[in-house]
């Protein structure tokens, strides 16, 4: 699921397709307000169009993204206590994402982020011979095991990108990527199934998640 508020050119913002889906608007109903709010010049820096596919039919529909003064003055037109509570979770959204931004262009974030490239080159080290481990032992998708390692670790460490990621975040991927490919050598060493070396990845990662109180991504 899409996050509330994302980051687009360094920018925190949100757009009008997922507004309306949570304040249970209709979509052309959203963007025909935001036109209407794009009548005044001092707008136009809030909002831009951009485009959205539609999964039924593939075909693309426009949508606005817009950062926290076009959401702030879009959804001071929705009332309710529903309303009331989203607007509460956008804030808080947009706070999230724009302390995360003052975090990004630290030297602190920019050593993390460094170091965390370092493990996973480590890692998609140890996941290479991994893959000719499992095609020994007849698998015929063992390609595939770079991206299923990749999400694994991302979602116990509970994010979605690396460069949106915090610096706890990162050094909890770190953390991750580092018993994978403990696991791996082991279970390599030890002539495990390459099915069975993922389980015990799983389960380790999963025990050290609960410990540590890590909050994976849905």
């Amino acid at each position: 699921m899409q996050e509330l508020v994302y980051l687009k050119n360094d920018e925190a913002v949100c757009d009008s397709l997922q507004v309306a889906e949570k304040f249970e608007k209709r979509h052309d109903n959203v963007m025909q307000a935001i036109r209407g709010l794009l009548k005044i010049e001092d707008t136009h820096q809030m909002f831009k169009l951009s485009s959205y596919t539609e999964e039924q039919n593939r075909q693309r529909y426009p949508k606005y993204i817009m950062n926290r003064d076009g959401f702030s003055l879009l959804a001071m037109g929705f009332t309710g206590k529903k309303a009331l509570q989203w607007k509460l979770q956008y804030i808080k959204a947009f706070n999230q994402m724009e302390n995360f931004i003052k975090e990004k262009s630290t030297q602190a974030w920019f050593k993390t982020r460094q170091a965390g490239k370092l493990t996973r080159k480590a890692e998609t080290d140890t996941i290479k011979k991994l893959v000719e481990y499992a095609k020994e032992q007849g698998s015929t998708h063992a390609d595939m095991l770079y991206m299923t390692y990749s999400k694994l670790a991302n979602k116990m460490a509970g994010i979605q990108k690396r460069d949106e990621a915090t610096v706890m975040q990162l050094n909890n991927l770190s953390l991750m990527e580092n018993i994978i490919l403990h696991v791996i050598d082991t279970g390599i060493l030890t002539g495990k199934h390459y099915k069975e070396i993922y389980k015990e990845c799983k389960k380790r990662l999963e025990t050290v998640k609960d410990l540590a109180y890590l909050e994976a991504t849905a």
